[in-house]
């Protein structure tokens, strides 16, 4: 009969298929890449190691920036924030390079006031700038810093994803707000009125009602089609007269059409793909990347992809081929207690960090009532639990691992801390893995505390962290643990006091941990869970 069956079952299956929009813009934006000629063709080759980037006009392999120039570029620069040498410097050298440059920025280092001084300083010399970041997040922290340094600012994407302190700045925002938006209000009252009239009821016999239905329903396209006109007039205009336009790499090709920009910038760049940075880049007459390719790479599934180099970001590719040339780092740490430092320091930034002289002997006890003794003044505590037993499970009906007994010495330990008056919202607890995450939060419930893996925990900062690392096993297997940038995130993200609970016995096969355990025992820090109370 051509009717739909109808539904007799009370159980029903739901199955979630990917969003292939964003898959589909980056193989669009590839393709135009490879065809692609004039100074995007350039950049392209730049990038893709064919040809030479250049600084000040000159090779960055043939030739060093010439000091004078250098010194006459940074002498020249009004800066608007207060920056400090390496800072000023990173901003002098993106505003020289020819093609790209990268602003190498290492936890707590300012990366984001330099990159937001760098586009100031840009469009003060009149240029436009495209301001990317993979994430909503990294996007809405850049703006965060863009407004208070200039006025025309436009954040495009879903208000919904935005910070609600930013919603001004959005493209919907500033439409709604725009002068001649009434002209749309006033057309929309006259629209639902049109359709309130042509919904009244109709007699059967009522042919003429019906014509001027009709007539209605055609007056009520006609208003629509001048709405999408005007609405379109007003996103162009806001869009022409913003200086910096702010959105994820995932870029509406339909809304900034074919606009191009003097500088694109990309933050957290480390965490794009290759292939997601290419919307951006092709817009780009010179190109700012910033970030830390000592952190996390980007997040990719496929362990196929993973395999032809996919986790490898063009940061990243762009550091190992150029060396220092092509990027200048960030040293001065306004985050961490330099004991918390040091150790990612040396082992990730060629032991170059510093930390301010107003953090540098930061501690738990300075804060306001937290009690002072030996817990709270020491910076760093580390937790062996080789011994105890404690070995990790896997969640049932679920890959991922936990371990209930170093989730027992977290609880202990965070109680300890609000014993000494340490709030629940200066805690932090990290876990390399979810099902960790999962059990601990069932098992915390101090207010504002917050509980998070590694890469939920990047770019955040708390008072006191707490990592509990969570493998342990005869075997000595760490899995994802043995990327070793994921644990550099974890180690830098306490600005006071960091407390690591594992197992030595697993951890301390590979060079890496072993040479963690022995920086925190050197620093007298080092304690073996039995010397717990309880324990």
């Amino acid at each position: 009969s051509g009717q739909r069956p109808a539904v007799t079952s009370d159980r029903f299956r739901l199955d979630m298929s990917p969003d292939e929009t964003t898959r589909l813009r980056q193989l669009a934006a590839m393709a135009r890449a490879q065809e692609i000629r004039g100074r995007s063709g350039k950049l392209r080759d730049v990038l893709l190691g064919v040809k030479t980037p250049r600084v000040d006009g000159n090779p960055i392999d043939t030739h060093d920036i010439d000091p004078e120039s250098f010194q006459f570029e940074l002498n020249d620069i009004d800066f608007r924030t207060e920056l400090n040498p390496p800072q000023r410097d990173a901003v002098a050298f993106a505003m020289m390079a020819d093609d790209v440059a990268i602003i190498h920025g290492p936890p707590g280092t300012g990366k984001t006031t330099t990159i937001a001084e760098i586009i100031a300083q840009s469009v003060e010399r009149g240029e436009r700038v495209l301001a990317c970041a993979a994430s909503n997040t990294a996007v809405d922290n850049l703006l965060e810093r863009l407004v208070r340094l200039m006025p025309n600012v436009v954040r495009v994407g879903h208000p919904a994803r935005v910070f609600e302190s930013l919603q001004e700045h959005t493209l919907d925002a500033l439409v709604e707000s725009d002068p001649t938006s009434t002209v749309i209000k006033d057309l929309r009252r006259e629209l639902d009125q049109i359709l309130r009239e042509a919904n009244r009821p109709i007699r059967a016999s009522g042919v003429r009602e019906r014509k001027q239905r009709s007539e209605l329903f055609n007056e009520a396209g006609r208003l629509r089609g001048m709405i999408r006109s005007q609405e379109r007039s007003i996103v162009r205009a806001v869009i022409d007269r913003a200086d910096v336009i702010c959105t994820t790499t995932t870029i509406d090709e339909e809304l900034l059409s074919d606009q191009s920009f003097d500088l694109v910038v990309v933050d957290e760049s480390c965490q794009c793909t290759e292939p997601g940075m290419w919307q951006a880049i092709l817009r780009a007459d010179r190109l700012i990347l910033a970030g830390d390719h000592c952190q996390l790479p980007p997040t990719v599934l496929s362990d196929d992809a993973a395999k032809i180099g996919m986790r490898d970001s063009l940061m990243q590719r762009l550091v190992h081929r150029y060396g220092e040339r092509i990027y200048r780092r960030l040293t001065v740490q306004y985050r961490m207690n330099e004991s918390i430092m040091r150790f990612s320091s040396d082992h990730f930034y060629d032991g170059t960090l510093i930390a301010d002289a107003s953090v540098k002997r930061h501690r738990l006890c300075d804060l306001p009532n937290v009690e002072e003794n030996d817990f709270t003044t020491e910076p760093l505590l580390l937790i062996d639990t080789a011994g105890a037993g404690y070995e990790e499970e896997l969640e049932p009906d679920g890959q991922s691992k936990l371990n209930h007994g170093e989730a027992k010495v977290i609880l202990q330990l965070v109680k300890q801390l609000a014993d000494m008056g340490v709030t629940g919202d200066q805690i932090a607890v990290i876990a390399p893995y979810a099902a960790q995450v999962r059990n601990l939060r069932m098992r915390l419930d101090l207010d504002g505390i917050e509980i998070d893996t590694v890469d939920g925990f990047q770019g955040r900062e708390k008072e006191v962290v707490l990592i509990t690392m969570t493998r342990s096993n005869p075997d000595g297997e760490i899995g994802f643990l043995s990327d070793q940038r994921r644990s550099n995130v974890a180690l830098t993200r306490a600005k006071r006091k960091l407390i690591v609970v594992g197992d030595s016995a697993t951890l301390c096969s590979h060079d890496f941990y072993s040479d963690l355990f022995g920086y925190f025992e050197n620093a007298g820090a080092y304690h073996s869970v039995f010397t717990l109370e309880g324990h």
